[in-house]
Formats: structure tokens, sequence, C-alpha cells
């Protein structure tokens, strides 16, 4: 990881109060007036309002400025023994001590925290970076001690899980559209089969880089799907077509794919051309448009040439074993 920080500082001066407990006991001095005293005296308290000459006023007990200026005025009130009803000086009864500490404290779920910000190294994506981060607090950190995630990291985190649901529901969708489509369940096989290869194209395009692999890379595989099932949907369905006017399965995916090819390198290089600019782009959020741009250039590169060779293979096999069930 790269940019770590964070805002927990130690070097703040503070002053630490302790009470005398067992001597305030001892002389009949509540605890609790103790700290009430010394809160009225310095930070003050509200009494009441009055009103005079028509206007209200509120009435607060607070000691003047100049006995509130430092350290050692926290010692200059008094209380009242419950035993011989004399006043004690505070200061026979509390310790001032001067140390340092947090400027802030801040929380997390209830607990106090902590807070540490950076961002993954380059060639490690954020998965990896957060894996890494919760290994190396399971080793260094003392019992008790965890590590929580709040922001991208989070929301990265929770639905981590789900890229790989939301990639198999999208593939699922679309094969049982399909399926209505053609009224078969072997041909959508042969268009399905064909997005492995953009998958394949975008992993590699982004190995090659070496950009992350985090949720704007993954929007774009999801990109994908559809980009690469309408090049395999129009081979698929001139070949069916083609198959219905009397053509062997062969024959029917041969012609397709010449009557097809056109249209597909055409769509495929205007959406290739079209991501250059997420490729190229800089300044602000270009790490975000180089993930999602090379992650979709390379694979649609890959699924245009590789996916007319062999979707009409996965065609003519599937179209066969279809025929001879059906016979």
């Amino acid at each position: 990881m790269i940019g770590l920080r964070s805002i927990i500082t130690a070097d703040t001066p503070q002053l630490t109060l302790l009470v005398d407990r067992d001597k305030a006991m001892a002389m009949g001095v509540p605890i609790e007036e103790i700290y009430s005293t010394i809160s009225d005296l310095m930070g003050g308290r509200y009494i009441n309002d009055f009103t005079r000459n028509g206007k209200t006023y509120r009435v607060i007990v607070q000691a003047d400025a100049k006995f509130r200026t430092s350290p050692e005025s926290l010692g200059t009130g008094y209380v009242r023994s419950t035993q011989s009803g004399e006043m004690i000086p505070l200061s026979s009864l509390i310790t001032v001590k001067r140390t340092s500490g947090a400027a802030a404290i801040s929380r997390m779920n209830g607990y106090l925290a902590g807070r540490f910000m950076g961002s993954a190294a380059p060639g490690v994506s954020s998965g990896e970076a957060i894996r890494i981060a919760e290994e190396t607090a399971l080793a260094v950190l003392p019992e008790n001690y965890t590590v929580e995630w709040v922001d991208q990291a989070y929301h990265e985190k929770r639905i981590g899980t789900s890229s790989a649901l939301a990639f198999s529901f999208g593939l699922f969708v679309m094969f049982l559209i399909l399926a209505a489509l053609y009224e078969r369940w072997s041909l959508p096989i042969a268009v399905v089969l064909a997005i492995p290869y953009a998958f394949l194209g975008a992993m590699t395009a982004i190995w090659i880089r070496g950009t992350p692999n985090d949720i704007y890379f993954q929007i774009g595989l999801l990109v994908l799907i559809g980009l690469t099932a309408k090049n395999a949907i129009l081979i698929v369905e001139f070949a069916a077509q083609k198959m219905e006017e009397g053509m062997k399965p062969f024959d029917a995916a041969i012609t397709a794919t010449g009557l097809r090819l056109r249209p597909i390198l055409m769509t495929s290089a205007a959406f290739i051309l079209g991501v250059l600019p997420l490729l190229l782009a800089t300044g602000a959020g270009a790490a975000a448009r180089h993930s999602m741009g090379t992650g979709v250039f390379g694979g649609m590169l890959a699924a245009t040439l590789i996916s007319p060779i062999f979707v009409p293979v996965f065609f003519t096999w599937f179209a066969r074993h279809s025929t001879k069930k059906r016979n």
C-alpha cells in the first residue's frame, strides 16, 4: 500500500486530574461533589432565567476568567464536608499532571478506533490490498484488536462476493432469453461459450498494463457479456435461419459467418475505438477510467478476433447433436 496516513496523534498537551478518593471519603466529601464543583467553575452551569425591565436574562454560575487561566486554577474552589460542615479546598483533594494524548478520539461501532487511510500500490488490486492489510493486522495487532473498513473499502468488501453472482445471474438470464428465442436448449450454449474469450482478453489486458481488478473493471466485464453475446447471436441467428432453409449445420455456420463478419467487425471496431479515450485518460479519476477501459478494450478485441472462429464450431456441434436427438 502507498500513501498511508493517519489522524492519530499522541503529542497534544493535556491535563490529567486525579482525585484522592480515600482522602475525600475520610473527610466526608462526596466524589461527585468534587467533579461537579470543578465542572461548574471551569465550564459553567445554567441555573435559571429571570426577567428585568422586560428582558429575560440567563443565570450561569462560573468562575471569573482570571480564575480559569492556569492548571492551578482547578484547585481554587471549595467543597463542603458532610461530616464537619467545613469548606475543604479542592487543592487538598486533587492532583493535576501535565501529559500528552490524542487531540480527538474517534470511534467505530462504539469502540475506540484509530483511522488509517491509504491506497493500493501500482499493480496491486484493491481486493488484494484489503486482504494483505487484514493478514498483517492479524499477525501484528495485540489480542482483542481487529480491523474494520469504511467508505469505498467497506462497500467493496461487502459486495466483493456478489460480483461473481452478478456475472452468473447475467449469463443465466441471457441463456433463458436465447432458449426462448430459439425454442431449444442447445443453440444458446454456443452463444454463452463465446463469452469466456472476452473475459480472457480482459484479464490479459489488465495484466499487461498492470491495472487493478477493481469495481470499475468488474462493471466493464458486465458490459462485455452483452457485447460479446451480440456478435455471437448474429452468427447463430443467421445460421439457424439457413438451417431452416435446408442447409446442413456446417454449411449454415460458414455462410452465416461470411454474411455477418463485416457488421461484426464494423460495430466492434467502432466500440473499441470509442473506449480509447478511457485508455488514454489523464487527470483526476484517470485510474478508474483505465481499469474499465483496459478491460473492455482487451475483452472486446479478443472476442472480435476469436469468436467468429469458434462460434461456428460450437454452433455446428450443438446443431448436429440436436438434429441427431430429434431424429
